[in-house]
């Protein structure tokens, strides 16, 4: 069975058993992704697991998402480049997929594993709060969410409501902040040095200046000219 065919066996599958419970949205042709409401992630999350006709019994990673800026461009100029250095948009527009219904800023993203059928599935739920984005855990489904909830909340402050022991796991323990927002500075908000004088560690503002580098700029020049593409290089 081709790709493309055997994601379509798939999806009719997961839409027989869930139904309207789930959308499906824009994904690669080897790929199947859908999107849910928030109060039905527990259950669709359970049907996954145990239907006898998708068994997705593991759950491989599980990510936050921050669609803020979403789709707009970093570089305000046609001479740069769209491609390259820029950290602008992606402009394959049937490789991006939409942002979640409503418009909201988080979302969270599994990425599951049936063991039984060899099949993989991508889920997305919004958070419909901004100001203190929150979803279900879903440890009590698939136990390994408990370490990547941690990541999720540590990086970009997403709550997971019922998870038995949420707290930061890759920062310092003193850090402020989730350093995978979108608005979070790049350089941070504060280093660390040590101090010969107090002969301990301590904590400043940071000292390194923000800044946006120059756009990669293609320029008018015959190296660029596609007929000269394969000729050789003249030596001096």
């Amino acid at each position: 069975m081709r790709t493309t065919e055997r994601i379509e066996a798939l999806a009719q599958k997961v839409e027989a058993q869930l139904g309207s419970e789930v959308r499906r949205v824009a994904a690669l042709a080897d790929e199947l992704a859908y999107e849910l409401e928030p109060q039905a992630l527990l259950a669709v999350a359970t049907q996954l697991r145990d239907a006898p006709d998708l068994k997705f019994e593991m759950l491989m990673d599980l990510a936050g998402v921050d669609y803020l800026e979403f789709r707009k461009d970093q570089w305000q100029t046609e001479s740069a480049t769209r491609t390259g250095f820029s950290r602008g948009r992606l402009y394959q527009e049937e490789l991006v997929p939409p942002a979640p219904v409503g418009g909201a800023r988080f979302a969270v993203a599994y990425q599951l594993l049936s063991i039984t059928h060899n099949e993989r599935l991508r889920l997305r739920v919004r958070c419909e709060n901004d100001s203190e984005p929150i979803v279900d855990s879903v440890v009590g489904v698939w136990a390994s969410a408990n370490w990547f909830e941690r990541e999720a909340f540590d990086l970009y402050g997403i709550l997971f409501r019922g998870h038995p022991d949420l707290r930061r796991i890759l920062t310092d323990y003193g850090f402020v902040g989730h350093p995978f927002r979108k608005d979070f500075p790049l350089s941070g908000n504060v280093e660390v040095r040590y101090d010969p004088d107090k002969k301990r560690v301590v904590y400043q503002p940071v000292s390194i200046e923000p800044r946006v580098l120059v756009p990669k700029v293609i320029r008018e020049d015959n190296r660029y000219n596609p007929e000269l593409k394969d000729e050789p290089v003249p030596r001096p």
